[in-house]
């Protein structure tokens, strides 16, 4: 087979394949009935996973072009053209029709190729496994009885953990309010969903950071909004930006993540913030401010205050969740805001998934109102502050001379900027994929080209050694391609 997957292409790898391989069975040159070459082989082919190929195949399979038959592989469907009077309808034209988009491809590729065996995954951007507490949520489960009703909640969510976080944002975050003004929603990525679906019209103007991981979310542009960058820096962004943004293009929103940004790390001042809500209220556009981290800082002296905390207008619309505090899988995450705001989001909620499944509201109210929460939060600042270290370290030993970056003093993630300005960070990634570790590059993520985020709190501590040497074996790779 001459033919070869491109694999700077957006398309992914998976999918070129399954279309080379419909053209053929089209042009006749793999009739009905041709058995087709095994995973394995056509994977050594094409120099691919073998799980690529097999995605592939999963295409082709589920668009009725093939059958598998045990024992015998995979082979040409004998009724692919109709020969039975049966139609199977054009999928891909149906995916490709829907007005609610996917993910970036390379996003789907690497969350498709950290599931294979033996990736050391310094992409995801969730705990590590021996960073949640599974201790507490076993003596709740042990300890606590149920008796909640198991039918449908408050459109606001549970009522007792809508109390409990109420407390929580009090005495952790300096944040006051009210039950009725907290929707718990399934984590971070569903309260922005709701806030863009609901509080924004079709050609809306918005604002972000860049880098930002709200750059690769394909929400703004399934809503149709026109979206505009806020340049961030080493202390953050620059509050005159959004200004800027406003008399050039009348946005209408600003979507913030100002303490340990995600990817770079970076902290905005409190005066900056400040600055910020002054303008908010200059203006009269509202904020959303996205707040996973601000309860993981590594140092006493970080003034962490959110924007929230700071807010005494009203102008900024706060998410935050457990995702980063305690574990991904909960899907526990809240919007606080003003109550016709949170009856909107609710309904709209509502519509949805008639409101959030009563146990793991459950677990998170009595993980929240036990002694185990901030017994967790000091364990997990620890382990993270260790995982920095052996990473950083790792890295100068290693990489030195190809990575540079800022320390963060808090969050999950290390924002590094290649020294090799000749480097491709997506050929880098490739690379390094078939070596056996993933990160993020930084384009995917913004506007910033020669930067890669490597996330901390995602591998287990044991392995980030063995993930930077493998990292390491992909620079040498790309540098030296002959070797």
């Amino acid at each position: 087979m001459e033919w070869k997957p491109d694999k700077q292409s957006d398309i992914p790898i998976y999918q070129q394949i399954a279309n080379y391989i419909q053209k053929r069975i089209a042009y006749g040159e793999y009739p009905p009935g041709t058995i087709l070459p095994s995973e394995r082989s056509l994977a050594k082919e094409l120099d691919v996973n073998r799980g690529t190929v097999i995605s592939a195949y999963d295409v082709l399979y589920s668009n009725g072009m093939v059958e598998r038959i045990k024992g015998s592989g995979t082979k040409v469907n004998t009724n692919v053209w109709g020969l039975s009077r049966t139609r199977i309808p054009n999928w891909d034209l149906y995916v490709e029709r829907g007005s609610f988009l996917p993910n970036l491809p390379l996003f789907q590729h690497l969350r498709g190729e950290v599931h294979e065996k033996n990736i050391i995954n310094f992409a995801s951007g969730e705990l590590a496994h021996d960073l949640m507490p599974y201790g507490a949520f076993r003596e709740i489960l042990s300890k606590h009885e149920f008796h909640q009703s198991l039918g449908y909640e408050h459109p606001q969510g549970n009522l007792s953990l809508r109390d409990e976080i109420v407390t929580h944002l009090k005495e952790f975050r300096n944040i006051e309010c009210s039950s009725q003004s907290v929707l718990i929603t399934s984590g971070a990525q569903q309260a922005l969903h709701l806030i863009i679906q609901c509080l924004l019209n079709h050609g809306d103007a918005i604002a972000y950071e860049d880098p930002s991981y709200a750059h690769s979310l394909p929400t703004f542009r399934s809503a149709g909004l026109k979206t505009y960058k806020l340049p961030i820096g080493k202390n953050g962004l620059n509050p005159e930006d959004i200004l800027y943004l406003y008399r050039k293009h009348k946005i209408k929103m600003v979507f913030l993540n100002p303490i340990f940004q995600n990817p770079t790390g970076t902290i905005l001042s409190l005066e900056n913030r400040k600055r910020v809500l002054d303008i908010s209220q200059e203006l009269g556009i509202p904020v959303v401010e996205d707040d996973p981290y601000s309860l993981i800082s590594f140092s006493e002296s970080t003034n962490t205050s959110t924007l929230k905390s700071l807010d005494n207008s009203g102008t900024v619309l706060y998410i935050s969740s457990l995702s980063k505090l305690a574990a991904s899988g909960l899907r526990i995450g809240w919007i606080i805001g003003p109550d016709n705001v949170i009856q909107r989001l609710a309904d709209a909620k509502q519509q949805i998934d008639y409101g959030h499944s009563i146990f793991p509201q459950w677990v998170a109210a009595e993980f929240l109102g036990s002694d185990s929460f901030g017994k967790n939060i000091i364990d997990l600042k620890l382990k993270l502050i260790e995982k920095r270290d052996v990473l950083i370290t790792s890295l100068q030993e290693e990489l030195s001379h190809q990575l540079e970056f800022h320390i963060p003093e808090g969050g999950i993630h290390l924002w590094c900027r290649l020294l090799n300005e000749d480097l491709n960070e997506y050929k880098l990634l490739e690379e390094s994929l078939r070596n056996g570790v993933a990160f993020v590059p930084g384009s995917l993520l913004g506007s910033k080209k020669g930067y890669i985020r490597l996330t901390f709190g995602r591998v287990e501590t044991h392995l980030i050694n063995e993930g930077v040497l493998r990292l390491k074996k992909g620079f040498e790779n790309q540098t030296n391609p002959f070797s």
